[in-house]
């Protein structure tokens, strides 16, 4: 493996791993309030078990996002030193202000964990909801530096020097607003699926039944809700990502040839040293539609671009096919639930109907990993888009590869404790706050 390989590869395992935390981050906290909301309201003692558990959740997964975020902030800059050193003053203003919302995120979270029965209890709520929106905050406002990447904006490239340059336009790039909306979706999508997931295989198990379904019912509400919305933001990505970056757009699609009616691909093998996909399933017209609304205006192909240009097609085409399959199971299962919710109510006791959703856990993550694979390997070979290239931003250094197996060795480490201790948590928890388990003593107010 070579330095150029293993200093990209070690940056997309970092950001692998990361997203997850992020997406976390993002989402559990709103769980964590609305069913502290659902206790401070009926007072019932599973809602507020259920909010210490995830919130003690969120508190792991905080902790161990802040260091995984760190580090992909050293990374950038040891691994990437050209691309900080002529991106940095430009793109900067996102970090600065993810700073500031990732501190007010962690006293947020630090009242919210020592503040039972010590605040008022609205207040104690409302350092809740602030978790939630700062986390929110910092993964918008990091998606703006990564759209950035992809839409550069805010300065004027002459001779090679960045001159006249302008932070709030750089931030507010072209690609922002369709990507912090996707990225946002997916995270709820994705976070939604995976916890109700994990409680339906406990309440498969027969343990704590009532504190597992109270959380489901939330989490699972908010898993269908994004994905429902998950085309809808997918449709104005890729609108989006057809008039900014259309050979990022022909990659996806394996589309080589310019042509009118152009086809939407699905499957198939790609073969780029001859410029085809074998055995796609090709619906014609649709891909033009999705671009311009209509059937019959011409999609560029890849053929209109230089080849040196061209992004890893197999990759961004594979990629693209595993988000849009996954997106499309989790909104089939949420047609059946919304079934199941008005018209089927019997189905919710069916142990079908929760074997659905503790097969769907993963789903949400793999269409997210999918996603951000094409988002990033469709913009090589730049690190800024029409500007500078990857292989040109690389560090001197040697010996980047043995950097990579240690970090790769650390997460997968990392993960596998936290697998344990959340699990562990979450069991712990539901014994104390469910009212049907022997071990059940309430608390007295």
């Amino acid at each position: 493996m070579d330095d150029f390989i293993a200093a990209r590869s070690q940056m997309a395992m970092s950001l692998a791993f990361h997203i997850v935390f992020s997406c976390v981050g993002m989402v559990m906290p709103f769980m964590m309030a609305i069913a502290h909301y659902k206790y401070l309201k009926t007072k019932n003692e599973i809602y507020k078990g259920l909010t210490k558990a995830w919130s003690k959740g969120v508190a792991i997964l905080f902790a161990t996002g802040a260091v995984s975020g760190t580090m992909l902030s050293f990374e950038l800059g040891l691994l990437f030193p050209k691309f900080m050193e002529h991106a940095g003053p430009i793109f900067g203003m996102p970090f600065s202000l993810e700073g500031t919302a990732f501190f007010i995120e962690a006293i947020a979270l630090g009242f919210f964990l020592y503040g039972w029965d010590k605040f008022n209890k609205w207040f104690h709520w409302i350092c809740g909801v602030i978790v939630g929106i700062s986390g929110l905050a910092s993964g918008i406002l990091v998606v703006a530096a990564n759209a950035w990447m992809n839409s550069p904006s805010g300065f004027d490239f002459v001779n090679g020097e960045y001159l006249n340059i302008d932070p709030v336009k750089a931030m507010f790039n072209d690609a922002w607003f369709s990507q912090a909306l996707h990225m946002t979706i997916a995270a709820f999508c994705a976070t939604g699926f995976a916890v109700a997931g994990l409680h339906a295989y406990l309440i498969l198990k027969g343990k704590n039944v009532n504190f597992h379904r109270e959380a489901f019912k939330i989490s699972s509400v908010l898993a269908i809700t994004a994905a429902m919305l998950a085309p809808l933001s997918g449709d104005i990505s890729a609108k989006d990502v057809a008039k900014r970056q259309p050979i990022k757009l022909a990659a996806m699609e394996a589309h080589f040839k310019t042509e009118e009616s152009a086809s939407f691909v699905l499957g198939g093998i790609v073969d780029e040293s001859k410029e085809e996909i074998k055995y796609a399933i090709k619906v014609p017209g649709v891909l033009s539609f999705l671009v311009h609304s209509d059937f019959k205006t011409p999609v560029k192909g890849l053929e209109e671009f230089p080849k040196d240009e061209w992004p890893p097609v197999a990759v961004v085409h594979y990629a693209f096919q595993i988000m849009i399959t996954f997106g499309m199971l989790m909104m089939g299962i949420a047609v059946i639930y919304l079934i199941a919710q008005f018209f089927k109510k019997d189905w919710r006791t069916k142990r079908w109907f929760y074997k659905l959703f503790m097969i769907a856990t993963p789903f949400g993550y793999i269409a997210l990993e999918a996603g951000w694979t094409v988002t990033e390997v469709g913009r090589q070979p730049w690190i800024i888009y029409g500007i500078m290239r990857t292989v040109d931003s690389i560090t001197p250094m040697p010996g980047i590869q043995y950097s990579f197996y240690i970090f790769t060795f650390v997460f997968i480490t990392l993960s596998i404790i936290l697998v344990f201790l959340m699990n562990r948590q979450i069991q712990m928890v539901a014994k104390l706050y469910d009212p049907e388990d022997p071990n059940y003593k309430p608390e007295k107010h």
